[in-house]
C-alpha cells in the first residue's frame, strides 16, 4: 500500500494485469453477487434525472425493478446501490444478441441520449474505492469470474491501472493519475 494524495492505494493495481474478456465471462460482474453496483450521493440524483431517457434502453424486467424499488436503493448500512432484478442482475443490465451483459445507462450514453456514462464504480471495476472520512482506499477486487480477464491482461501485459485509466482520471483527476504513473514507473524499475 502507498499513499497518493488523499488515497491509500494497493500495489495490486500496478502489479496485477487485467483486461475484460466479455466473450469468456459474458459480463458476469453485472449479474453475479448479492448487491447492486455502488453509487455515490451525486449519482443518486443523476440516476433519478436521467431515468426517463435511459428507460427506453432497458429490458422490461429492469424497468419493473426500478419502478418498484426506485432508481437506486439504500442498504441497511446506509450505502447506495443500483436495484436488482429479483435479487439477481443489476436492473440496468441489458443483453446483446450473444448473451453478453451490457449497461443500459452506457447504451443510452453511447446513443447520445445522456451525458452520464455509468456509475463510476462500474467504470472502475475491478478497482473498488472505499471512502473514509479523510482518505479513500483504492483496491483491486479479486473475483473468480474475472479469471479470464486476468489471463487476457497477462497475455496483453496490461496492468489494472492502465486498463481503468479513464475511470481513475474520472474519479481522482488527471494529476492524481500522473502521480500514479510515476509510482508505477518507480516500482517497475526497482
Amino acid at each position: 500500500m502507498f499513499q497518493l494524495g488523499k488515497t491509500i492505494v494497493s500495489e495490486d493495481i500496478i502489479e496485477k494485469d487485467f483486461v475484460c474478456n466479455l466473450n469468456a465471462c459474458k459480463g458476469a460482474c453485472c449479474i453475479e453477487g448479492e448487491a447492486g453496483a455502488p453509487v455515490t450521493a451525486d449519482e443518486v440524483g443523476i440516476l433519478k434525472e436521467i431515468y426517463p431517457k435511459v428507460k427506453p434502453f432497458l429490458r422490461p424486467e429492469g424497468v419493473a425493478a426500478i419502478e418498484e424499488q426506485g432508481t437506486h436503493i439504500e442498504t441497511e448500512w446506509g450505502e447506495m446501490e443500483t436495484p436488482l432484478v429479483e435479487g439477481k442482475e443489476c436492473a440496468y443490465v441489458t443483453f446483446t444478441k450473444d448473451g453478453i451483459a451490457t449497461c443500459g445507462i452506457e447504451d443510452a450514453y453511447n446513443a447520445g441520449a445522456i451525458d452520464f456514462q455509468k456509475p463510476v464504480s462500474c467504470h472502475l471495476y475491478p478497482v473498488r474505492v472505499q471512502e473514509y472520512s479523510e482518505f479513500a482506499a483504492v483496491n483491486y477486487h479479486r473475483w473468480s469470474i474475472c479469471d479470464p480477464a486476468c489471463a487476457l491482461g497477462k497475455e496483453l501485459q496490461v496492468p489494472i491501472y492502465k486498463f481503468v485509466k479513464t475511470a481513475l482520471i474520472r474519479k481522482f483527476g488527471e494529476n492524481w493519475y500522473v502521480e500514479l504513473e510515476k509510482v508505477a514507473a518507480q516500482m517497475q524499475s526497482s
